[in-house]
């Protein structure tokens, strides 16, 4: 349910349209010879020399009209299945992070795939984490399979969908496909049950990742869902204004997904977007601000003008620490962004700006989620919760404790795991206690939980794309792996 819009419905035309002629008199750079192959077969005018391409509006808006608006991402477990239909708003943990806090030393360390299997099995088993991305990068895997390692590590640790941002060319999104194929039971299953999804990001202003392009297309010929990604930034990597920023990210979402489309009409895509604002201080990205919430609702509603599901970064605060900072960004950011109804958020468990894992951030991030979706659920009223046979027996003066319309309904009220309710005595005699608990409960999912292992064939086989994707990039040649 929408209860906040921060763009009328004549704003989003006038940005629309806007959008549209940026397209089309400035033009977007789509640094891929596929890419411009496609846009060249469809009218569009294409220079070779800067790979810029300008495309007329309607082909634009004819091309976006093949994008599905729902669909569904899979799971391993089917149970986890997870429908984007615009009546959920589901949570998945963030990436790629580059350091951990270590949740047995507290030490700052730089991540590995252990990091990235062990966060796996701790999001496997939190319900509030509704499918898996990358969240931290394998350093200490080679940088050309290093996406696949996290991939694997991560369809070991868990049976929820995974969605990965870490993929970034056609050779390993070739193997990332057939990876996902052999846990699905095949090409055609994986299209029936996409249980792998790929994000990729563009370059702002107004430019496409190559190679991510070339992913993206891959992933839409064998219908894994995509997602196209702006972080388009006030005042650098955007205009100053907001309004301005949105439609620059805009062209690039939109021109990538409308590639997509003429390439292979009704691919499963969706609209990616983390956009802020550049703090005039420091020129760093700030992770929280009150550009990040708006952008937050705006591109929500943006989605909603095309039609497509919405994946929106949330969390990821900028605070280094799970302190003040870090609970009013990503209160704020969860809120708004559940609030217009976006269907996927991201960022849990990631401080300064998505840079360090933190396992107690990602437990207390998962409190505020509960609280914001308790409160978006709103109150029901009828006659069971109008309760007027209890207040009748308890009367003027009386308590509820006993009553059995209390039992009932006593566990439907929310109750926090690390909301600190007690006396002020207690809280000084040990003021960290509460941040303990959200510490020991991860320790204790990393000693405890153990999802549904992989075949080992399957797994056997997962290592062996790997070894082979591995081999071709060494040879510096085009994959033709399956």
């Amino acid at each position: 349910m929408t209860v906040l819009q921060v763009l009328s419905p004549d704003d989003v035309r006038q940005i629309h349209t806007a959008t549209l002629d940026i397209i089309e008199s400035v033009g977007v750079r789509f640094p891929s010879p596929r890419a411009l192959d496609i846009w060249a077969a469809h009218g569009a005018t294409v220079d070779r020399d800067t790979s810029i391409v300008q495309v007329p509006g309607q082909l634009i808006e004819d091309a976006l009209r093949h994008a599905p608006p729902a669909y569904t991402l899979a799971a391993r477990d089917p149970g986890r299945d997870l429908p984007l239909d615009g009546a959920h708003v589901y949570l998945g943990t963030d990436g790629c992070g580059t350091e951990i806090l270590d949740p047995w030393t507290g030490e700052r360390r730089r991540s590995t795939l252990q990091d990235v299997a062990d966060i796996a099995r701790v999001a496997d088993a939190l319900d509030e984490i509704a499918f898996q991305w990358i969240p931290v990068s394998a350093q200490d895997r080679p940088p050309e399979t290093r996406s696949l390692h996290e991939l694997a590590a991560i369809w070991r640790n868990t049976t929820k969908h995974v969605q990965s941002e870490s993929v970034l060319s056609e050779r390993e999104a070739l193997a990332a496909i057939q990876m996902a194929a052999v846990i699905a039971g095949g090409r055609e299953a994986l299209r029936r049950r996409p249980i792998l999804s790929l994000l990729v990001c563009s370059i702002s202003p107004l430019t496409q990742d190559g190679q991510a392009v070339d992913a993206a297309l891959v992933a839409a010929e064998a219908a894994v869902p995509v997602g196209v990604l702006t972080m388009a930034s006030c005042a650098f990597t955007g205009p100053a204004t907001l309004a301005g920023a949105l439609a620059v990210g805009n062209a690039e979402v939109i021109s990538a997904l409308a590639l997509l489309q003429l390439a292979h009409p009704g691919a499963p895509v969706y609209y990616g977007a983390a956009q802020t604002a550049m703090d005039l201080r420091t020129g760093g990205y700030t992770g929280g601000g009150p550009a990040d919430f708006l952008f937050g609702a705006a591109t929500n509603a943006l989605a909603d003008f095309y039609d497509v599901p919405l994946s929106m970064g949330a969390f990821a605060t900028g605070a280094k620490a799970s302190d003040w900072q870090a609970g009013l960004e990503n209160g704020l950011s969860s809120f708004v962004a559940a609030a217009v109804g976006s269907d996927m958020l991201v960022g849990a468990g990631l401080l300064h700006g998505s840079m360090i894992w933190s396992y107690e951030q990602l437990m207390l991030d998962l409190e505020i989620h509960g609280i914001v979706t308790t409160m978006l659920r709103g109150i029901r009223v009828d006659e069971e919760t109008l309760a007027l046979d209890a207040i009748r027996a308890v009367g003027p003066g009386g308590d509820f404790l006993a009553q059995a319309h209390t039992k009932r309904h006593m566990r439907e009220l929310w109750q926090g795991r690390y909301m600190d309710r007690r006396s002020r005595d207690r809280w000084e005699a040990d003021p960290g206690a509460m941040r303990g608990r959200a510490l020991r409960r991860a320790q204790d999912l990393l000693r405890d939980h153990h999802p549904e292992p992989l075949d080992p064939a399957v797994d056997a086989e997962l290592a062996r794309i790997i070894d082979t994707s591995q081999t071709e990039a060494k040879a510096d040649r085009p994959s033709r792996i399956g």
